[in-house]
């Protein structure tokens, strides 16, 4: 079984200068956790910033922006979730938050404030690079493709931007994903597991990363969350986007 933390000096090395793939933002008060996380991510070529707590996070973010946060939910004082608030309200910034807790409302709280991916004490820190790997991928997509439509919604997947009716749309960036995977497939229908493979990238992975994520994708591209038209239920399959809107289910 692989030890869940490890000397950072046995961190993979990419052979890239530090600092070359991006800055990364470490939030945890468990010094060891932080160590060990960091040297993975600098052998890995990040330029990486740590802080122990929610206070000297915000400052450190306001400083340099980072490209990618690691965020420890259980802080001294403001907890992760109020940072990941925090950090959202001065403009959209991956989050990648670490939990101590194996309890399913935890996960799911991260997840509701707008973090793009968690990963659960104790974790291979191998993992968690590949993680950010995934979701700094997600975030810079390597050759934009064209404006997607349909239904008064409206993406450009180069610039980034969602629109509704006209009125741009405040979208986390799996949410901005799952959205133009929809886009890009109206009227088929995709299990979670299928979501979970073309959205996140990942073979594995709990389930409910993706029920959160379209409820709360619903929350802001439907008229009536309650009774979506648009991203339906499709029972015992998944979802499938319907562009005209017809019969809805409210269940996840």
């Amino acid at each position: 079984m692989q030890q869940p933390y490890a000397s950072p000096h046995a961190g993979p090395d990419t052979g890239q200068p530090r600092g070359t793939r991006g800055r990364i933002l470490v939030v945890d008060d468990d010094p060891t956790v932080a160590e060990v996380v960091s040297g993975y991510l600098d052998r890995a070529g990040f330029a990486v910033d740590r802080a122990a707590d929610g206070p000297a996070a915000l400052a450190l973010a306001a400083a340099h922006r980072p490209d990618l946060v690691v965020l420890d939910l259980m802080l001294p004082g403001m907890d992760g979730l109020e940072v990941c608030r925090r950090l959202r309200e001065s403009g959209p910034v991956p989050v990648v938050m670490l939990t101590a807790r194996g309890d399913e409302d935890d996960r799911i709280l991260g997840l509701e404030v707008g973090a793009d991916d968690y990963v659960t004490k104790p974790f291979s820190p191998r993992e968690l690079v590949l993680r950010v790997e995934s979701v700094l991928r997600r975030a810079r997509p390597a050759v934009p493709r064209g404006s997607l439509g349909a239904a008064g919604l409206t993406l450009d997947p180069g610039a980034r931007r969602a629109t509704k009716n006209g009125s741009d749309l405040a979208l986390t960036l799996r949410e901005f994903d799952l959205l133009a995977f929809f886009l890009r497939h109206p009227g088929r229908a995709f299990g979670r597991e299928d979501l979970m493979r073309e959205v996140w990238g990942w073979d594995f992975g709990d389930l409910s990363t993706v029920t959160v994520h379209v409820r709360r994708l619903r929350g802001k591209v439907e008229d009536d969350p309650a009774r979506p038209r648009l991203i339906q239920t499709v029972w015992g399959v998944g979802y499938r986007f319907d562009p005209t809107g017809d019969h809805g289910k409210a269940d996840d």
